[in-house]
């Protein structure tokens, strides 16, 4: 098998937020470097409006995934009242992304964690995704006839569970492999920054 990555990430988590710039190091170092995404399945299907609780907590996350990455974060989120927090239908969002051209099933995940995490846009919404989608250049019908198919449903669940029999605990992880036995190796679990990354890309690659 060709030498990759393979990259678990979820775009309502933080975390993978304040990664994106890492994402892009590596494809500017690497661009023939292939890069699989599995979609990690963050808050899936979570049907509870968020409490004041959890409000502080996930602002908190907020807080030091800004001062460890530098990202943009619009706190205006946190004046919502009544926000579910499911992650469903955004990864579901860049699976038809996926299907429809897996040349965008990237950039509209960064486009999604975009909008959503320094834009204040509800990505939860479905005509949110559709709107972002057409921006990322496709083509509105189709993505909306994708997006409610129930193969693109059973494909992102099929990713969750991917992620699940892969041991994988929090988002962003990104291994590398195949090495000798069919193994992988990690180059992140969890946030560091592209620098760091860079080298421990590098190094799988016998580039240093």
């Amino acid at each position: 098998m060709v030498p990759h990555l393979v990259y678990f990430a979820d775009p309502m988590c933080s975390w993978c937020w304040g990664f994106a710039p890492a994402i892009d190091a590596i494809a500017a170092r690497h661009p023939d470097l292939p890069v699989r995404l599995v979609l990690g399945g963050l808050r899936p299907f979570n049907d509870k409006p968020m409490d004041d609780a959890a409000k502080a907590d996930i602002r908190r996350h907020w807080e030091h995934v800004e001062a460890a990455s530098g990202q943009p974060f619009d706190y205006g989120f946190f004046k919502r009242k009544g926000f579910v927090y499911d992650t469903e239908p955004a990864a579901r969002a860049v699976v038809a992304a996926r299907r429809l051209d897996a040349g965008h099933a990237f950039a509209l995940m960064r486009r999604i964690a975009g909008a959503f995490y320094a834009r204040n846009r509800d990505v939860t919404d479905t005509s949110v995704l559709t709107e972002l989608a057409t921006e990322e250049g496709l083509d509105t019908a189709r993505f909306e006839a994708v997006f409610e198919d129930p193969a693109t449903r059973e494909e992102t669940l099929a990713d969750f569970a991917v992620s699940q029999a892969s041991g994988v605990t929090g988002f962003p992880t990104l291994v590398a492999g195949p090495k000798a036995g069919g193994n992988y190796e990690a180059i992140a679990i969890g946030f560091l920054p592209p620098e760091q990354v860079l080298s421990r890309v590098d190094a799988f690659l016998g580039a240093d």
